[in-house]
């Protein structure tokens, strides 16, 4: 019930053809649902769970999904950060809270279960460390192989451990992230394995599902959305799924999609500030969010189209704003989230002191990983812990009581 078409030149491709760019122009691929032949109502969904399978409709799976029940992550009002920034409406979707640990769960349960109607028997990826996790858990569910690349020393370690214990094959490679991705494109070209990065774009369609749930959680339409953007999938695909949504007749209007990059690892921000067709990649791309240290991001171009499209934003942050906004969302509003997901409460922060947002707006925020993926940077920023003798006034005297 569903094909593939390129962004650019609407080539179309069978569904089952194994494909990560257009054969005729090498752009990407998107996956196309006959929407005027899908029946689905509010009401059917949300007489099911709330994950991303409640909405199988607007996914391509056919066989039985492997599944590790994510999704359903929570939406919180951000009261006091809100209420700092003149915001009444300000929320955030704590992706943290999936299986693995971060957003990419959504895509992995349905890449993983694709690769499995696909018929291939090994998964691969590059990674800066959230998506090596997630297709190693996923993988290990579905009792696969996975191959994960990472850039050496340039990922968290609570990330490599779970890639580790969950059995993946991990290399580390003397270079960045856009390099490990050129290598893994070409080693699953040549020897068959189905590549799992945001490139495939059956990956992206269970991304798309956070859009769904927030939706849902709020009961009505944002004003904006707002993401961290490293290879720029999240926001390219939540955007096509709210496309979908409006075509189905479930959405009257779109959110102002609004990705958030680091300073040091800006290429999509770039591009919307100085109005260019296409994104210049990064040769050397720095920042201490790791997740979204990435100079050449994959889904540029359709990261591009979501913001042009929809009258967003983009908007870069220093280290320095997301290991404050980090601190602050942690002591603040007690969610803990690592550096990268940070950047996009942080984007919003820095768009309010510029006068680039109303302050009427209702505002979601995806935080994408949890705060223990990366403990190094965690550390780093904290005081120690107090160490005393084992007595009471010792105890007194370090409480200053």
């Amino acid at each position: 019930m569903y094909h593939l078409v390129c962004v650019n030149c609407e080539a179309t491709y069978p569904a089952d053809e194994i494909l990560y760019n257009c054969k005729k122009c090498g752009h990407l691929l998107a996956v196309k649902y006959p929407l005027e032949e899908i029946s689905v109502t509010r009401a059917l969904w949300e007489s099911r769970p709330l994950s991303v399978w409640r909405y199988r409709e607007l996914l391509p799976v056919q066989v039985e999904p492997v599944t590790l029940q994510e999704g359903g992550t929570p939406l919180y009002h951000l009261q006091r950060l809100g209420e700092e920034m003149g915001l009444k409406h300000l929320y955030a979707k704590h992706e943290g809270m999936n299986p693995s640990g971060s957003f990419k769960d959504r895509g992995m349960t349905v890449g993983v279960s694709m690769a499995l109607q696909l018929k291939k028997k090994s998964v691969a990826c590059a990674s800066t460390g959230n998506t090596s996790a997630s297709l190693a858990i996923y993988a290990a569910k579905a009792g696969i192989p996975a191959v994960v690349l990472l850039p050496a020393g340039k990922v968290a370690v609570g990330k490599i451990a779970q890639a580790l214990m969950h059995g993946a094959k991990v290399i580390s490679i003397r270079g960045n992230f856009d390099r490990a991705l050129e290598m893994v494109h070409d080693l699953c070209l040549s020897h068959g394995l189905y590549l799992l990065n945001s490139i495939n774009p059956y990956r992206l369609e269970g991304q798309k599902t956070i859009g769904f749930e927030a939706l849902d959680q709020l009961s009505e339409i944002p004003d904006r959305f707002v993401l961290p953007v490293g290879n720029a999938g999240n926001i390219s695909a939540v955007y096509k799924g709210f496309l979908e949504l409006q075509e189905l007749d479930l959405m009257d209007r779109l959110p102002m999609m609004t990705g958030i990059q680091a300073e040091g690892s800006s290429p999509v921000v770039r591009a919307i500030r100085e109005k260019l067709p296409e994104v210049i990649p990064e040769q050397h791309p720095e920042t201490v969010a790791t997740a979204i240290r990435i100079g050449a991001p994959v889904n540029a171009e359709k990261a591009l189209t979501a913001i042009r499209m929809t009258g967003g934003l983009a908007e870069s942050v220093t280290d320095a704003e997301i290991l404050q906004m980090q601190r602050d969302l942690a002591r603040k509003e007690g969610i803990g989230v690592e550096p990268a997901s940070a950047a996009s409460v942080a984007g919003v922060r820095k768009l309010v002191e510029q006068g680039m947002i109303e302050r009427h707006e209702r505002i979601v925020c995806v935080v994408t990983g949890h705060l223990l993926k990366d403990p190094d940077t965690v550390i780093k920023q904290c005081e120690p812990p107090t160490e005393i003798n084992a007595d009471l006034p010792s105890l007194l005297s370090a409480l200053h009581l």
